[in-house]
């Protein structure tokens, strides 16, 4: 692994890929930036900074913790010895400070409190308090993670409509099933790390339940963008395809007590929000 890709590897690049897919599908919807191309690339950049940022300081503070999993301690470039702490926090600090200059100097107050806001809220709430302290860490602290249409629509536009609220509301909603799947495969370097998740604390039953839940007040919250303005209802039936899917993979986590099925569920989850946010830009921009 080189240098420029330890850097990279830093950023998280498939979490800031996902958080790319959901701010650009909500700038699409809200349209006004497609007939400003450069301004668009730079507010997508800024977005991937964004995250890039939030994930990097993530690693900084988390290093303890990471050099213990397996999961971690052989990707991550801090354990690695690839790159020092002190260069993580400084690259993660930079890079935060160039996405919300960019927001504040460049769009509006708005896009960059939201990128402020997601920085902060992953690093200091979810990654300094929680993580270590309760088993629904990531249900409050998703919510770094969903923030991507608030900055999006804002940056496009100075405020934040109920359509980019709603886009919110589907990703803070999908996280913890999405996040818990993985938690059950790999709950064991958990319990080592003594990081509470709830598979460890309540048991593989409890979280699989819990899985299901979420993903069955998920579902229909998908649905809502049709009512408030997608274009067709390619987007509704994809949503509705989409969701009878995935929420048939939960129920099988709950009939199987197979760990490799929870890790199948866990890139489920990915390949399902993906293809949800697809479908509303494919709605908004084709049809």
């Amino acid at each position: 692994m080189t240098k420029v890709s330890a850097y990279f590897n830093l950023t998280k690049p498939t979490i800031v890929m996902l958080f790319l897919v959901t701010g650009f599908a909500s700038i699409v919807v809200e349209g006004s930036l497609l007939s400003q191309p450069w301004k668009l690339l730079f507010v997508l950049l800024a977005m991937g900074l964004t995250a890039g940022s939030a994930n990097a300081l993530n690693m900084y503070f988390d290093r303890d913790i990471d050099a213990l999993m397996d999961r971690t301690k052989r990707r991550r470039p801090i354990p690695l010895h690839l790159i020092s702490p002190e260069r993580a926090a400084i690259f993660g600090l930079v890079t935060g400070a160039l996405a919300v200059g960019y927001y504040f100097f460049a769009t509006n107050w708005m896009a960059a409190f939201w990128s402020f806001f997601t920085i902060a809220f992953y690093v200091g709430v979810y990654t300094l308090w929680l993580k270590r302290r309760t088993p629904y860490n990531i249900v409050i602290g998703g919510a770094a993670g969903a923030t991507a249409p608030l900055i999006g629509w804002a940056a496009a536009t100075g405020e934040i409509s109920p359509l980019a609220w709603t886009l919110f509301l589907i990703v803070f909603l999908w996280t913890p099933p999405h996040f818990w799947a993985l938690a059950i495969a790999i709950q064991d370097e958990y319990r080592t790390a003594k990081v509470p998740m709830l598979p460890v604390t309540h048991g593989e039953r409890r979280t699989r339940i819990e899985i299901f839940v979420y993903t069955l007040i998920l579902v229909p919250v998908t649905l809502v963008p049709y009512f408030l303005g997608t274009n067709s209802g390619y987007y509704l039936g994809s949503a509705l395809v989409l969701g009878a899917y995935y929420l048939w993979e939960t129920v099988r986590l709950l009939k199987t007590k197979e760990r490799s099925d929870s890790k199948k569920l866990f890139w489920v989850s990915i390949i399902y929000l993906f293809c949800l946010f697809i479908a509303l830009f494919v709605d908004a921009i084709f049809l």
